[in-house]
C-alpha cells in the first residue's frame, strides 16, 4: 500500500467514526518525519480515543501496525505508521497546538471524494 493509499484509508476510516474536520497535509517536502499529516477532532475524549482504535483495529487487519503511539490519556493522541502519521484531538486540543497553522505551506490533500458530505 502507498503512502496515499494508506492517508485515503485512514481518512475513510475516520470519517466512517464521525471524526470532525479531516484534513490530511502533504508534508514530504518541509519535513523528513512522514509524507502525510492527517488531522480528525472527536467531540470527547472517549470519542478522540475510539477513533484512535478503529484506526489501529482496522489497519491491524490488514497487517499494519503503528510504530509508535502517544497520548491516550490526553486529548491529542498520536499514531505513527512511519510516511503517515495520524493527529487525533479534542476540540481544545486542537485549537490550542493549531497544527494547520505550523504546515501551512505544505500542500493540503483533496479528500472531498472520501469524506462523507453532511446533509
Amino acid at each position: 500500500m502507498t503512502e496515499l493509499e494508506l492517508t485515503k484509508k485512514i481518512i475513510g476510516i475516520l470519517d466512517e467514526k464521525k471524526a470532525m474536520d479531516l484534513k490530511a497535509i502533504h508534508i514530504t517536502e518541509y519535513s523528513i518525519v512522514a509524507d502525510y499529516f492527517i488531522i480528525a477532532t472527536g467531540t470527547s475524549n472517549t470519542h478522540v480515543k475510539s477513533l484512535a482504535e478503529e484506526v489501529e483495529y482496522e489497519l491491524s487487519r490488514l497487517g499494519i501496525e503503528p510504530s509508535h503511539i502517544e497520548g491516550r490519556a490526553t486529548g491529542w493522541i498520536l499514531l505513527d505508521y512511519g510516511s503517515v502519521v495520524v493527529h487525533i484531538f479534542s476540540p481544545e486540543s486542537r485549537e490550542y497546538y493549531n497544527l494547520e497553522r505550523l504546515w501551512s505551506d505544505a500542500q493540503t490533500l483533496d479528500i472531498s471524494d472520501i469524506v462523507e458530505k453532511e446533509v
